[in-house]
């Protein structure tokens, strides 16, 4: 496991890793929080690897996951982390063939990466056999039981043998989500992180005061030159926004992609594949993409508009210093959003500072 470890770009475990890998290898259910790039995608990853009998070609372990995006991500880390065992694993969403996953599944899989409404139209109709499967991961649990998919996990989880594992792995754990967990896991071993303990360590973080709505894009003009550097994203808060905000860049003669949970599957994995490979500097996106996806060369991210509730900031501005890495978040806060940004920084016990004249200095 050291070497698989280090092969795929591991040094040192970080601390959610250090505490969860055990409880998880020895087959007990788990919940582990944690925020966004600390490698919790490895931890479970590795649990899992350590479940499958090779020799047995058949589900045995299940991820699950909010976004199409994210069930592919795991889908390659597992894969990656995997390749040494020759580990088959499969992502199962919505809007890609159905005859395609039927043709893997019968060719047999070890783990299946996929969504709920998929997964379970699968098992459903008997595509998927579920009797093998010894561990239930629900990845990004908050987004999962909080947005319609807590009666889809429900559903795929009275499908399951009874000894079945679960893990269940977050960013944020709202009480609400601790009571649900009671309904499938026996005596689950909590690995909680303290509020004050989700720092946003090796992230520098800076607010652009604007007067007015219309001050943020001559802003952002201003900031280009420095964002092509390296890779940017930059949220906002609804699909139409991010278009409006792409075409102005773009009518700008500014070189921009776009992507939102409103396009087809398949345009939003041209634009990731396209951001991945670096042909893509700037992407303008919703919450959809704060959620889990790692792409390395990111380093900055620009809220231009402030996330609506505080747990979502983590999720993006994780994204730009991950696991050691640096980075740097701008916040474009208008007057009336000043309480918004002093209510994430006492909730994340952080500070975030105006941003210096001259950005060279950050």
């Amino acid at each position: 496991m050291v070497l698989v470890g280090a092969k795929a770009g591991f040094d040192k475990p970080s601390a959610v890793q250090q505490r969860s890998i055990i409880p998880i290898i020895s087959g007990r259910d788990v919940i582990v929080q944690s925020q966004s790039g600390t490698g919790k995608t490895a931890v479970f990853c590795l649990g899992a690897l350590q479940r499958i009998e090779i020799g047995m070609r058949a589900p045995q372990v299940l991820i699950l996951s909010p976004t199409r995006e994210l069930a592919e991500q795991t889908q390659r880390v597992a894969l990656a982390l995997g390749k040494p065992l020759n580990v088959q694993a499969h992502a199962c969403f919505g809007g890609t063939s159905v005859s395609e996953d039927i043709a893997k599944f019968e060719m047999g899989v070890h783990l299946v990466s996929g969504t709920p409404g998929r997964v379970f139209h699968m098992i459903k109709e008997q595509h998927l056999n579920p009797t093998k499967i010894k561990m239930l991961i629900l990845d990004e649990a908050d987004e999962m039981l909080n947005h319609g998919f807590k009666s889809q996990v429900y559903d795929i989880y009275k499908y399951l043998p009874y000894n079945c594992q679960s893990v269940i792995v977050s960013a944020t754990l709202p009480q609400e989500i601790l009571t649900i967990t009671n309904k499938f896991m026996k005596n689950p071993i909590k690995i909680l992180v303290k509020r004050d303990e989700l720092t946003l360590e090796g992230i520098k973080q800076y607010f652009v005061a604007v007067d007015e709505e219309e001050w943020k894009f001559d802003t952002l003009c201003d900031l280009y030159d420095s964002l092509t550097i390296t890779q940017a994203v930059i949220f906002c808060n609804s699909k139409e926004k991010v278009e409006w905000l792409a075409k102005k860049m773009i009518d700008s003669n500014f070189t921009v992609s776009c992507m939102h949970g409103g396009m087809k599957q398949e345009e939003r994995n041209r634009i990731m594949s396209e951001f991945r490979q670096g042909n893509s500097r700037v992407l303008i996106a919703t919450d959809l993409w704060g959620r889990g996806l790692d792409v390395q060369q990111v380093s900055l991210v620009i809220n231009y508009d402030l996330p609506e509730n505080r747990e979502l900031y983590i999720h993006r501005i994780g994204r730009s210093g991950r696991f050691g890495r640096k980075g740097v978040a701008i916040n474009f806060v208008k007057n009336d959003d000043l309480r918004i940004l002093q209510d994430i920084e006492q909730y994340y016990s952080t500070q975030i500072d105006e941003m210096p004249m001259n950005i060279s200095d950050i």
